[in-house]
């Protein structure tokens, strides 16, 4: 399927370099794939998770992640270690680490700035799934970066619950750091009054936090901001790929886009040095390998699977993801 093109995006605003793109997608969106392959792309550069920007200052970020469930600071010291010491060990990631403790006051978006400085001329992608949990988040990427492209990335409301299921059931819940947010995104309320419904259903998660990037984007330029589906570009559709780097003004030559249908460069599609492992889904381990059942062709009729009661998509499900494109 091949994405319309719109109005060009200007990434070449920023005095620094070229101006990032942020990849918007809640977890388990197959975002760490998608973002490997669109980053390999010749003028362009995929980050792992960062989840940076949901501080305004470095030292509030350090403070986050000693208290967070999950290994939040492996990403940024990942690429910090690539980037700025030549590599993913366990002692560049300790030098990454003292880098980032000297650069306590500075603001988030600053560090990010000169990780773009690191791989200037080429644009940078940024993803972090824990931005669409705020709009408070969302708004302070923007605040640190008007001039920035900002991508929905969407997955089929079926797929992505069968993928939460699958992969909480594969875990267990309190069994490994991966298992509190996949038991969360599970048990996502109901409505406003904050209540969960009676069985676990990650469509209200699909539900909740697609709407967070959609109203977030209600405000942001059309030329600044693309939707893709992520099922488009796992297929390695030529024509999304070209459609992408279009948007993004970068060449579109056949060796180009070739270069993104091959994630598999990427440095961060694998684990990391034993002293920061993570900073990508859980799902990365698997290298550029995906289930099959995520290209599957899905629709938004009939029951759903990790239900045993018949129930099916929700109303409101089926109209969000109907206007996303999904049948």
């Amino acid at each position: 399927m091949t994405v319309p093109t719109v109005e060009r995006f200007d990434v070449g605003k920023h005095p620094a370099g070229r101006e990032p793109v942020f990849i918007l997608s809640p977890p388990c969106t197959f975002s760490w794939l998608v973002a490997a392959m669109l980053g390999q792309h010749p003028d362009a550069y995929a980050l792992p998770e960062l989840h940076l920007l949901r501080t305004e200052t470095v030292r509030e970020w350090l403070r986050l992640c000693r208290t967070e469930s999950f290994e939040m600071d492996h990403g940024l010291v990942r690429a910090v270690a690539e980037l700025c010491f030549g590599g993913q060990t366990e002692q560049t990631a300790l030098e990454a680490r003292g880098w980032l403790q000297r650069r306590a006051n500075v603001t988030t978006g600053l560090v990010l700035e000169q990780l773009a400085e690191r791989v200037a001329p080429r644009v940078i992608l940024e993803r972090s799934p824990s931005y669409v949990y705020s709009q408070a988040i969302l708004q302070r990427v923007r605040e640190m970066f008007p001039n920035a492209g900002f991508v929905h990335l969407t997955g089929h409301p079926r797929t992505y619950g069968e993928t939460v299921m699958t992969s909480l059931a594969q875990r267990g819940i309190g069994t490994d750091p991966s298992s509190d947010w996949l038991a969360h995104l599970a048990s996502f309320p109901v409505d406003e009054s904050g209540a969960s419904g009676d069985v676990p259903d990650p469509q209200r998660a699909w539900l909740v936090l697609n709407r967070n990037i959609a109203d977030f984007l209600a405000a942001v330029p059309d030329d600044q901001q693309r939707r893709i589906k992520g099922e488009d570009v796992l297929e390695g559709d030529r024509g999304c790929l070209a459609s992408f780097a279009e948007w993004l003004g970068l060449r579109t030559d056949g060796s180009a886009v070739e270069a993104m249908r091959h994630p598999e460069g990427s440095p961060y599609l694998r684990p990391g040095p034993a002293n920061a492992s993570l900073g990508s889904d859980v799902f990365m381990f698997g290298g550029a390998d995906y289930p099959t059942k995520w290209r599957v062709p899905q629709t938004l009729d009939g029951a759903v699977s990790w239900r045993s009661d018949g129930a099916e998509l929700m109303p409101a499900v089926k109209e969000l993801a109907a206007e996303l494109g999904y049948r």
